[in-house]
């Protein structure tokens, strides 16, 4: 089947699964549990008053590259909607490799997730999945919560450690998977970094190696009357150097879809 019908039939069903989910709205209530400085993110975003997620749609544009070593970095466009019920992930990425369309989906559906690249909409260039894709996908999804969605950080399946005055830990679990990620936050509460160590680097599927993956934020901007993460970077750090792999400029996100 091809990428974008699995991709758009994913996403009807998780809007038709959760549009009418609850929206009650946050209040400061909502935030006792928190570290300061997470309850401090959450009142620069803006999302005190506002409704509580249950899904998110995003657009986003940069360039990436698939290796290290290569100096061509390639022009992309992508769409993703994020479902908070059974967390559901569907990112759909178009690219061009020398003038070859290049398509990509990852599917992350509570704890299974799997990564399929084609070139020219025929020939697979990766297709990745398993215990260490089920992993790395629960780290990104959460990723996105941090980035992109931080009302869901009131979320219980999340447990919370204050590490010092600039940045927190976080235990994130999606069924039997538990990753772990640090916070950093600047003086004004912006989220300014994302760091984990449970994300493995694959480029083709076959072969995986575990590096600290870290989410440098470069810019904030206004989305939707929310303050989020406009420009940032995706970098693996490696025993030779950092190695940046995307760079990823938001252009917009919207909550608790429907499909009217």
């Amino acid at each position: 089947m091809k990428l974008k019908k699995i991709y758009t039939s994913g996403l009807k069903k998780g809007i038709a699964r959760t549009e009418k989910l609850s929206t009650d709205l946050i209040s400061e209530a909502d935030l006792e549990h928190l570290p300061e400085k997470v309850r401090q993110y959450l009142r620069y975003t803006g999302v005190v008053g506002c409704e509580k997620v249950n899904s998110m749609m995003v657009q986003a544009k940069g360039t990436i590259r698939m290796k290290e070593g290569e100096n061509e970095w390639m022009t992309f466009n992508c769409e993703q909607y994020n479902f908070m019920d059974f967390p559901t992930r569907l990112f759909y990425i178009k690219a061009k490799k020398n003038g070859i369309p290049v398509s990509g989906l990852h599917h992350y559906e509570n704890g299974m997730a799997s990564m399929v690249i084609k070139l020219g909409g025929l020939f697979k260039i990766a297709d990745a999945r398993g215990d260490e894709m089920n992993q790395s996908e629960t780290v990104t999804f959460f990723n996105d919560m941090c980035l992109m969605a931080p009302a869901t950080l009131i979320d219980s399946n999340i447990s919370w450690e204050e590490m010092n005055e600039t940045h927190v830990k976080a235990d994130f679990t999606v069924g039997n998977i538990t990753i772990t990620a640090y916070l950093y936050f600047d003086d004004e509460g912006r989220l300014v970094n994302f760091i984990s160590y449970d994300r493995y680097e694959s480029a083709d599927g076959t072969s995986y190696h575990n590096y600290p993956w870290k989410t440098p934020v470069l810019e904030y901007g206004e989305f939707n009357g929310f303050r989020l993460p406009s420009k940032a970077d995706a970098i693996w750090e490696k025993p030779d150097g950092d190695f940046c792999y995307g760079k990823f400029n938001l252009e917009d996100v919207r909550f608790n879809l429907t499909n009217s």
